[in-house]
């Protein structure tokens, strides 16, 4: 397939895929690995023909698949030093790592990527844009804050997808613990509806073609409201879309 898929997203576990004529990477792999697998399966895709998995951070939903990718298939993970060596000790069999420096670009087959610094609580944790030879992507979720930097990053940006993860008076309103509430609505947590939207309406051009609201929260989101925030910066000719959790979600092709 070529082109972009969010394979999961939320906090069960995070995956996207991006396949061009030169290559197919994942982008995060917080799935176990049969999930991981049924849902490239899902658009068409052997997880045996993935040439590389890139990793924004250490959390487990978005690395929980690479211990049993290590030691059945030898895929490279990128990732950067200090998040690598925190996976090292969360893992079993080291995986085949390429290191990457974060505010660093590289080249792999024929894209152009930018490993973005994000405000999350994690050790060196990133976001990414991506060149394709037709398209820029932007990728943005895990993060407490949009800073000016995150802005330049992504800005124009042919397809965004960009966290909306709650309504910060359903997390109050809601039974988790304390803890759990001030991380979410912390610089370190995670970007609410509100947030998104006047992100959105900083990264609004001509070219945007599509944007997915990503990372809602099941207990502390709505969709109906991730849209709201988005649409009242949006056009009418920008895709909109939710990149679900429990199944694939609707394909940008190429």
């Amino acid at each position: 397939m070529y082109g972009f898929c969010p394979l999961a997203s939320g906090s069960k576990g995070n995956s996207l895929y991006l396949g061009t004529s030169s290559v197919r990477i994942l982008i995060d792999a917080g799935l176990t690995l049969k999930g991981l697998k049924a849902r490239l399966d899902a658009i068409s895709v052997d997880l045996s023909t993935i040439d590389a998995i890139f990793i924004t951070h250490e959390h487990v939903d978005h690395m929980r698949a690479l211990d049993s990718l290590a030691t059945r298939l030898d895929i490279p993970i990128f990732a950067n030093a200090e998040t690598a060596k925190v996976l090292c000790k969360q893992v079993k069999y080291r995986p085949s790592f390429r290191i990457f420096s974060t505010n660093e670009p590289f080249s792999f087959g024929d894209l152009q990527v930018y490993p973005f610094n994000v405000q999350h609580d994690t050790v060196d944790p990133v976001m990414f844009t991506i060149q394709t030879p037709k398209h820029k992507i932007g990728i943005c979720t895990d993060l407490g804050f949009p800073t000016s930097s995150v802005q330049q990053h992504l800005q124009n940006c042919d397809l965004l997808y960009l966290e909306s993860n709650h309504e910060p008076s359903m997390v109050h309103a809601s039974s988790r613990p304390h803890t759990y509430k001030k991380r979410v609505l912390s610089r370190q947590g995670h970007l609410s509806n509100e947030q998104c939207g006047s992100l959105l309406k900083a990264l609004q051009h001509p070219r945007l073609q599509q944007v997915y609201l990503a990372h809602l929260s099941a207990e502390c989101n709505h969709p109906d409201s991730a849209i709201k925030h988005a649409t009242a910066h949006l056009p009418e000719c920008v895709s909109l879309t939710i990149a679900l959790q429990d199944s694939v979600s609707r394909a940008f092709a190429f």
